[in-house]
C-alpha cells in the first residue's frame, strides 16, 4: 500500500479538524497546566480511535494502546505519540496495513511517533530485556480496539514487574544513578534538562514505577505538584520554542517565565529547583528504603529466625543509642522511643548532629515527626543548640545529606528564618556550581577541613554558613549579609563580640582574594587597608580559611595555587601590620643582574630581548623568590604525560594535582610608546594568558641618554604548550615597529573560529578605585573576557595619555575583573577628574 492510498482511506477521520482543534487549545489563554494538556490527551484520543474505527471496520483482535506519558495522559504541546499497536498475532498482514493506516496521519501532521507494533507476549518478551520498554509499559492505557486484549497485557506486565522487582528495581537504581552522572543535578544547572537530570521527570517517572512494584513507595508530600510545576515548565518551553525540547536555555528563560506568569528568569528558575530538590530528596528517601528491602529479603530464613523476636517472627532491628533522644536503626537515625520532641527543643540538631558525625541519614519518619511536634527553639538559643549547629557543619561531607532532610521538611528556615531568601537561588555565574544555599552548605563542608588551622573553628564554621547570606536582597550581598550575620549571631547565642567578628567575616569575605589578585601588594596602601578592614590577627586567621573554603566551594576555576600563593602572600604581610611592625614605604626593588643584563642587551641591540621562566610551585613562604626555571630555549614541545614546560605534576595530599602557576615572561626594550599593547596583543597572537604585569623603567649606565621599559610579567598558555621564545621576540618587534597588524590578526581569528552566541553580556564597566593606594591611581575594569581584551585596554590606555606602573589580571568564569596602576608621565597619581575621564575614554573604547 502506498503512502496516497493510505492518505486518501482516512480522509473520514479529520486529520484537518484535529489539526485545527489542536491549535486552537494549545492557543487560547483560558487552560494551561495539567487542564490543557488532559484536554489535548482527550482530543488525541478521539482522533487516534476514529483513524482506528475506520481502518479496521470493527475487526477483533487487536488495540490500540497509549504508553509512558501519553499513556498518562500528559500530552505536553510538542510531546511526541507513544503508541503501541497490540494484535493477537492471527493475520500479521493485516495489521500491517493497519499500522500504516494509523501512523502515516499522525507523520502527516509533523507530530513525532515512537511506535511499535507487538502481539502480549512479544510485549512482554520485550519489557523483559528493555527495562525502558517496561516502563513504558507500566502507563500503558487503552485507546480502541479490543479491551480485553489491552487490559490483559497491563495486567500480566504489572505482575511482572512485581515479580520481578527485587532484579529490576536495582537495574533501575542504576539506571537513573548513570543518568544523573552524565546529565547533573536539575536543581543546580543554570540550562537544566528538565527531563533528564536527576530531579526531573525521569526520577518522577522512576519513582511512580517503584510504588508500581509494591516493595517500596516514595514520600508523597509535594512529590505531584512538583512533578506538575516542571511539566508545566515544559509546556510553556515548548509553546515559546515550537520545538520538542526539554532543555531550557538561557536565552529562553524570561520568555518562559512570562508564559508562566513569573517575573523574570530568575523567579523560573527557583521554581524548578525547588521541585527538583523535592523529586531529588524523594528519589533519596525511596531508592534508601528500596536498599533496606532488599537487604531484609537476602537474609536466609533460618537466619531471619533466628533474629527475629515474638512478633510474629518479624526480625527485632538492633537500635544503637548515638546521642540523648537519639538512636541509629536499620542504617538511618530515628528518635529513641523514650524521646519527646514537645518537651525538647534543641532534639532537632541534636538528631541532625548525630546523624551528621555518624555519617549516616535521618530517616523520613523522624524528621517529619520533629518537623510536626518540636518546639521551637528560644531566643537567644541554649548553649546546646549552639553547640549542637556547630558540630553539624563541622561534620565534612555528610553534613550534605543531612541538612537537606532538614530542608525538606522546612526544619531549616524554622530555626534560621533568613534561610529562606537564598534557598534554591540561582546563581547566574558559571563560576558558580551551585546555588546560594547548597554553596554556603559546601563552604561549611570544605571549612570543616580547616578548622585545625583556627583558634575559634566555630566561628569559621557559621560564617562559612552565612557569609552569602545577603544574596536576594538589594545591593552589595556583603554589606547586607553583614548585618544579618549580627542579628543571627546574637539570635543563635553568640556574645557580643563573637557576634561582631562573624559580621566582620561576612563583610570582607571577598577582601583577601580580591586584594591579592587586583591590587599591588608591594604598595602599603594597600596592605594598611585590609589591615583596618579586618582589625585583629586573629579575625584575619579565620578570614583566609573561610577566603579558602569560599573559593574552593565555588567551583574548580576560583580557586588555584597560584590563588593561594597571592593571598597567603597578602595575609603574611597584614599579619605583619597588625603585629605592630611598620609599614614602610616600599621602594622599587633594586634591579637584579638578570634584569640588568637584558636591560644592557635591549639598549645594545635597539629592540626587546626576552627571557621565559617557568614557575614550577609555589614558595613555601610567599615572601621569598618562587622556583624558576629558565625556559629561555623552549622548544615548545609537551613532555610524554601531555603537559607542556610549566606545568606542575605535584599532588596534594587530598590528590589533587594543583594547577600550573604559569611562566615568568621577563621584556627588556627601549622605552617607547606602545609597549604595553604591543606585548599583550603579541601574548594573545599566541593564546598566553596574563595573569600579572609589571613595568618598570631601569634607567641605562651613567653617561648614555634614556631608559629601558622593564615587564616582569606571569602568563599561562591556554592550550597546549608554550611558544619558543624566539617566536615571541620575532612578532614583538615586528609590533613594535607597525608591520605586524595585531588588531587585523586578532578580527581574522575570531572570524576564522566564531564563538557560539549565547546570552547577550552585560556592558562593561570602568571604574576609579577610591584611595587604593598613594603611590598611582587604580583604574578597575570589569568586562566580558575574551581573546585580546587586554591587547585593547592597553591600547586605550596609551590613548589616553597614561603610563601603566603594573596590572593585576583575574578571569571569573566568563567575566576579566582587571586593575590598572596607573600615573601621569612624571610618575605621580591622575587627579580626581583626569582619572574619571581616563576611566570614561577606556569604557567607551570597549563598548565600541
Amino acid at each position: 500500500m502506498t503512502r496516497t492510498d493510505v492518505t486518501e482511506e482516512t480522509e473520514g477521520s479529520e486529520p484537518g479538524g484535529y489539526a485545527a482543534a489542536r491549535l486552537r487549545l494549545l492557543t487560547e489563554g483560558a487552560r494551561s497546566g495539567p487542564p490543557r494538556r488532559r484536554a489535548l490527551a482527550e482530543l488525541t484520543d478521539d482522533w487516534l480511535a476514529g483513524l482506528f474505527g475506520a481502518a479496521t471496520g470493527g475487526h477483533t483482535g487487536v488495540s490500540l494502546v497509549a504508553v509512558g506519558g501519553y499513556g498518562r495522559g500528559e500530552l505536553s504541546p510538542r510531546s511526541d505519540l507513544d503508541l503501541l499497536l497490540l494484535h493477537d498475532g492471527r493475520d500479521d498482514k493485516a495489521v500491517a496495513a493497519l499500522a500504516d493506516r494509523l501512523w502515516y496521519p499522525v507523520w502527516d501532521l509533523g507530530l513525532d511517533l515512537d511506535h511499535s507494533v507487538r502481539t502480549p507476549q512479544q510485549a512482554r518478551k520485550t519489557a523483559g530485556e528493555d527495562l525502558k520498554v517496561q516502563l513504558g509499559l507500566l502507563d500503558a492505557r487503552h485507546l480502541a480496539g479490543d479491551l480485553g486484549l489491552t487490559s490483559a497485557l497491563r495486567t500480566a506486565v504489572l505482575a511482572d514487574w512485581r515479580n520481578q522487582a527485587p532484579k529490576r528495581l536495582p537495574e533501575l537504581r542504576d539506571l537513573c544513578a548513570e543518568r544523573a552522572e552524565r546529565q547533573g543535578e536539575l536543581r543546580f544547572l543554570l540550562e537544566p534538562d528538565l527531563k533528564e537530570a536527576r530531579g526531573g521527570l525521569r526520577d518522577a517517572t522512576a519513582l511512580r514505577a517503584v510504588a508500581a512494584s509494591w516493595l517500596a513507595d516514595a514520600p508523597r508530600e509535594g512529590l505531584a505538584d512538583a512533578r506538575r510545576r516542571l511539566l508545566d515548565v515544559r509546556d510553556a518551553l515548548h509553546l515559546a520554542t515550537g520545538r520538542a525540547t526539554d532543555r531550557l536555555a538561557l536565552q529562553e528563560q524570561d520568555e518562559v517565565a512570562a508564559g508562566l506568569g513569573l517575573l523574570d528568569g530568575d523567579a523560573l528558575l527557583r521554581q524548578v529547583y525547588e521541585a527538583a530538590r523535592v523529586i531529588s530528596y524523594a528519589g533519596d528517601v525511596t531508592w534508601r528504603e528500596v536498599g533496606r528491602v532488599l537487604r531484609s529479603r537476602s537474609v536466609r530464613p533460618r537466619l531471619r529466625a533466628m533474629m527475629s523476636g515474638r512478633n510474629g517472627g518479624k526480625p527485632a532491628a538492633e537500635r544503637s543509642p548515638l546521642a540523648e533522644g537519639v538512636v541509629e536503626q536499620d542504617g538511618e537515625v530515628v528518635l529513641a522511643r523514650t524521646a519527646r520532641p514537645e518537651r525538647d527543643p534543641v532534639l532537632p540538631l541534636r538528631a541532625a548532629a548525630a546523624a551528621a558525625q555518624a555519617g549516616l541519614p535521618l530517616s523520613l519518619h523522624a524528621v517529619r515527626r520533629l518537623a510536626a511536634t518540636a518546639r521551637p527553639l528560644p531566643t537567644p538559643w541554649p548553649a546546646e543548640a549552639r553547640e549542637q549547629l556547630v558540630t553539624l557543619l563541622g561534620s565534612g561531607r555528610p553534613t550534605v545529606q543531612v541538612w537537606e532532610a532538614l530542608e525538606a521538611e522546612g526544619l531549616v528556615t524554622r530555626l534560621l528564618p533568613d534561610w529562606e531568601r537564598v534557598r534554591c537561588r540561582p546563581q547566574r555565574n558559571a563560576v558558580h556550581l551551585w546555588t546560594v544555599d547548597r554553596h554556603l552548605i559546601e563552604t561549611a563542608v570544605r571549612a570543616a577541613g580547616f578548622t585545625r588551622r583556627v583558634h575559634r573553628p566555630d566561628l569559621l564554621l557559621v560564617a562559612a554558613l552565612l557569609h552569602d547570606i545577603g544574596k536576594g536582597w538589594p545591593g552589595d550581598h556583603s554589606v547586607a549579609g553583614e548585618t544579618i550575620a549580627r542579628d543571627v549571631a546574637a539570635r543563635i547565642g553568640f556574645g557580643r563580640a563573637d557576634a561582631a567578628v562573624l559580621a566582620t567575616l561576612v563583610r570582607h569575605h571577598l577582601l583577601l582574594v580580591e586584594t591579592a589578585t587586583r591590587r599591588d601588594l608591594d604598595d602599603p596602601a594597600t596592605v594598611r587597608a585590609v589591615a583596618a578592614a579586618v582589625g585583629t590577627e586573629r579575625t584575619l586567621e579565620l578570614l583566609h580559611a573561610l577566603t579558602e573554603a569560599d573559593a574552593l566551594a565555588t567551583g574548580p576555576t576560583a580557586w588555584s595555587s597560584w590563588r593561594g600563593s597571592l593571598v597567603a602572600d597578602l595575609v603574611k604581610r597584614v599579619a605583619g601590620v597588625l603585629a605592630g611592625e611598620p609599614a614602610a614605604e616600599t621602594e622599587a626593588a633594586a634591579p637584579t643582574a638578570e634584569h640588568e643584563r637584558l636591560a644592557v642587551e635591549a639598549f645594545r641591540t635597539g629592540g626587546p630581548v626576552l627571557a621565559l621562566r617557568a614557575q614550577t610551585e609555589p614558595p613555601a613562604d610567599p615572601a621569598q623568590p618562587s622556583d624558576l626555571s629558565d625556559l629561555s630555549g623552549l622548544s615548545g614541545t609537551a613532555d610524554a604525560s601531555g603537559r607542556g614546560p610549566g606545568d606542575s605534576g605535584a599532588v596534594d595530599p587530598a590528590g589533587n594535582v594543583p594547577e600550573p602557576l604559569g611562566v615568568e615572561l621577563l621584556i627588556a626594550v627601549p622605552d617607547q610608546a606602545g609597549v604595553l599593547p604591543a606585548v599583550a596583543g603579541v601574548l594573545a597572537l599566541h593564546r598566553l594568558t596574563v595573569r600579572t604585569a609589571e613595568l618598570r623603567s631601569l634607567p641605562l649606565p651613567d653617561g648614555v641618554d634614556g631608559s629601558v621599559l622593564l615587564l616582569d610579567w606571569r602568563v599561562a598558555a591556554q592550550y597546549g604548550s608554550l611558544p619558543q621564545a624566539a617566536r615571541l621576540r620575532a612578532d614583538l618587534v615586528r609590533a613594535l615597529d607597525g608591520t605586524l597588524d595585531i588588531a587585523g590578526r586578532l578580527v581574522e581569528r575570531d572570524a576564522a573560529h566564531p564563538r557560539r552566541r549565547g546570552v547577550e553580556p552585560p556592558p562593561p564597566r570602568v571604574t576609579v578605585a577610591p584611595a587604593a593606594s598613594r603611590l598611582a591611581t587604580v583604574i578597575e575594569v570589569r568586562a566580558q573576557d575574551a581573546p585580546g581584551l587586554l591587547f585593547r585596554l592597553g591600547r586605550a590606555l596609551e590613548a589616553a595619555g597614561v603610563r601603566v606602573r603594573s596590572a593585576h589580571v583575574s578571569t571569573l568564569g566568563a567575566n576579566a575583573v582587571d586593575a590598572f596602576y596607573v600615573t601621569r608621565g612624571e610618575g605621580v597619581p591622575l587627579p580626581g577628574e583626569e582619572a574619571a575621564s581616563v576611566a570614561r575614554e577606556v569604557e567607551e573604547s570597549l563598548r565600541g
